[in-house]
């Protein structure tokens, strides 16, 4: 609701269609993997932990791709909880545990 009142009050209901939506929640992610290109993922991690502006600005960039996929779901009226439960309940059946764990092989390779 928060979210849509922000949206509305700025008269951006006519931008968040879901096409437009989707291709905001790619740039955003785009724009937080730029934090870490080409570094080691050793150093990012000692990064997050130590740099407070480091881990801000990668919070902020996380925090535009939360929002933006929200804007997504109520756009298209879809029901994010439902959605990941259901995902969740479908990946559990694609990587049981004693077939996968610890291991980053793909489903369909198993």
């Amino acid at each position: 609701d928060a979210l849509r009142k922000f949206r509305d009050d700025r008269d951006w209901a006519q931008f968040h269609d879901p096409k437009n939506l989707a291709e905001a929640i790619s740039i955003e992610a785009g724009e937080l993997q730029e934090h870490f290109l080409w570094k080691d993922k050793k150093d990012v991690t000692k990064k997050l932990e130590r740099d407070k502006s480091f881990r801000e600005e990668v919070g902020e960039e996380l925090a535009d791709i939360i929002i933006f996929c929200i804007n997504f779901a109520n756009a298209t009226n879809m029901d994010i909880s439902s959605l990941v439960f259901d995902k969740m309940e479908k990946t559990n059946k694609k990587y049981p545990v004693e077939k996968v764990k610890g291991n980053a092989t793909k489903y369909n390779k198993l």
